[in-house]
């Protein structure tokens, strides 16, 4: 299945050690060929050895290299909701805890002793409650009373209407009492939570981190006191433009590009888990969530990585090593070094590894990339049946040189050369020198 149409991809730049590999594999190839020139065909020294692979039909899995931060499930910043000196600290770095568990206390007196003049003040408004429901109980004993000795004209009207209306008052009374209980109720409720506040408990179970709370600091709503989150679960966000939310999908493959101490880099597996729908109206981008499916004792929380989301399939087109590729110094053209003439035999690769050929017509070829993956380009002005050089380009483009002894290489060969780090390519140079002095 081929992925949505969009612009040519930018492959990965340049190995910053190309020089060193082409240094390398030319000092074996003028080793092996002078040390076995029964094997090798050479009528003209002038001819620069190189390394060459012929190209091969197919396509790439199309992949978008975006960068990464890692992030732990459930990962919170802890602040506190009161301002005041912390009196106690329950966690260290690294700590498991458990939702609810104690982290830190702040020193709560103030608090205290305002919650203490709210519970007076309830007990105000309760007692005052009380009166007016006593007042009111009188005045409507006295209106009964006054009703009954009207309706046998034993009291005035004015008398029963003044004994009526004081009942009313006296409910009004009570209503007023009722509300500013309930007041006064609220207000303990609220500094009762505020003395709650004094201690910041864990909201989700997980390891604490980042502390930055110690004994007698002061603390505020605005300056964090731990990080927490659940290591076991770790998860990485990427920052997608909307041109790429047209290409990329939930479900989607991705690569973790993690490095290890000695520089070598190695892809975790992941899948593309959520992507938000809303857009940010300054830099038009959204977030989405790469779930890693392998866990890795190197992830933390907060590193920065690569990340490569395998999208689809280029379309079928010739391929040649990334290795192959050369900018020419003079036009700033991308190209590479196709081998003309008789095509070399690839059962030389088998049979005579370390044969150079006669001298060969080479030319360089400008090309047109269509797809750009980490070892393989795709591209369209070459021929899959092509030999194509993959080492010894700055041989010939130094002084045009338009032959070449070519030695013919495997496509394995290639791929397990140009994923050489700088160290392992050292070494093979320093480990011929040896075998040849």
């Amino acid at each position: 299945m081929h992925a949505p149409s969009r612009p040519p991809l930018a492959g990965p730049p340049p190995l910053p050690w190309a020089r060193l590999a082409t240094l390398a594999c030319l000092m074996a190839l003028t080793w092996t060929g002078c040390s076995s020139p029964e094997e090798a065909v050479i009528t003209d020294t002038t001819a620069p050895p190189v390394e060459a692979v012929q190209a091969r039909r197919g396509g790439l899995p199309l992949s978008e290299r975006l960068s990464g931060t890692i992030r732990a499930d459930n990962q919170v910043v802890l602040y506190p909701e009161i301002t005041g000196r912390i009196a106690e600290v329950f966690a260290e770095d690294g700590d498991t805890v458990k939702t609810g568990e104690p982290l830190v206390r702040v020193n709560d007196d103030q608090v205290r002793e305002q919650v203490r003049q709210s519970e007076a003040g309830h007990r105000i408004s309760a007692a005052r409650l009380r009166q007016a429901q006593a007042r009111l109980a009188e005045a409507e004993a006295q209106a009964r009373r006054s009703a009954e000795l009207n309706a046998r004209n034993l009291v005035s009207d004015l008398e029963y209407e003044t004994l009526a209306a004081q009942r009313e008052s006296a409910a009004a009374d009570v209503e007023l009492a009722e509300a500013e209980l309930e007041q006064a109720a609220a207000g303990l409720a609220e500094r009762r939570d505020l003395l709650s506040k004094a201690i910041v408990r864990a909201p989700v179970n997980g390891i604490v981190g980042s502390r930055r709370a110690e004994v007698g600091m002061q603390a505020s709503p605005a300056a964090p006191l731990f990080t927490l989150g659940d290591l076991s679960n770790l998860h990485v966000r990427v920052n997608l433009t909307d041109a790429m939310i047209g290409y990329i999908e939930v479900g989607q493959s991705a690569n973790l590009i993690v490095e290890d101490f000695l520089g070598d880099t190695e892809p975790l597996a992941g899948r593309v888990a959520r992507i938000s729908p809303f857009l940010n109206e300054v830099t038009r981008s959204t977030e989405a969530e790469i779930t890693i499916t392998a866990s890795d004792s190197r992830l933390r929380p907060g590193m920065f990585l690569p990340v490569d989301i395998l999208y689809g399939e280029s379309q079928q087109a010739t391929l040649v090593p990334t290795s192959a590729l050369f900018t020419d110094p003079n036009t700033g053209r991308e190209g590479v070094f196709v081998l003309t003439g008789e095509p070399l035999d690839p059962a030389a690769v088998q049979q005579r590894p370390d044969a150079l050929s006669a001298p060969r017509d080479v030319e360089f070829r400008p090309i047109s990339v269509i797809a750009r993956g980490a070892q393989e380009v795709a591209v369209a002005e070459v021929n899959a049946t092509d030999w194509i050089v993959t080492l010894g380009q700055d041989l010939l483009s130094a002084n045009a040189r338009t032959q070449a002894r070519a030695r013919p290489v495997t496509w394995s060969h290639v791929m397990e050369l140009q994923g050489l780090n700088r160290e392992d390519l050292l070494l093979e140079v320093l480990e011929a020198t040896g075998r040849d002095s």
